[in-house]
């Protein structure tokens, strides 16, 4: 049985990019979050957040609270962020694995249709395609 590119169902990174009208609230805020933590404006954002915290020694009584502040800021953003970013990591890995695999996919349609002129062909086909299988199971 030829199991041709258009006939796959389980394929989780190719329908979340084809139905984006059901992606959830987290999903796109993490695609907003990505967005946002990637442009030069969030580096100045953290490096105008540290000259504050810098600027405001002298309104602390306490200097080792004022170094508490700092690490417990960044680390809760840290975190957060950390998070967020693994997330959207893993889902670009899912896109551009779901990419190979049509394109394995594809070269196997036009190894098999060339096949039937060349024989030989019919078993790198099938390694291919096995090959692909692996890789959807993960």
């Amino acid at each position: 049985m030829v199991l041709r590119v258009s006939e796959q169902t389980d394929r989780p990174a190719s329908s979340a990019r084809r139905s984006s009208g059901d992606r959830t609230f987290f999903d796109r805020f993490v695609e907003f979050a990505q967005l946002k933590v990637s442009r030069p404006a969030f580096f100045a954002l953290c490096v105008l957040v540290v000259v504050v915290w810098l600027a405001s020694l002298p309104l602390w009584s306490d200097s080792k609270t004022w170094q508490t502040v700092i690490h417990t800021v960044a680390s809760v953003v840290t975190l957060l962020l950390l998070a967020l970013l693994e997330n959207a990591g893993r889902r670009s890995e899912e896109a551009a694995q779901e990419k190979l695999n049509l394109i394995a996919e594809a070269l196997a349609e036009l190894m098999a249709s060339r096949a039937i002129e060349d024989p030989s062909l019919e078993d790198a086909v099938t390694k291919l395609r096995d090959a692909v299988a692996l890789e959807e199971r993960h």
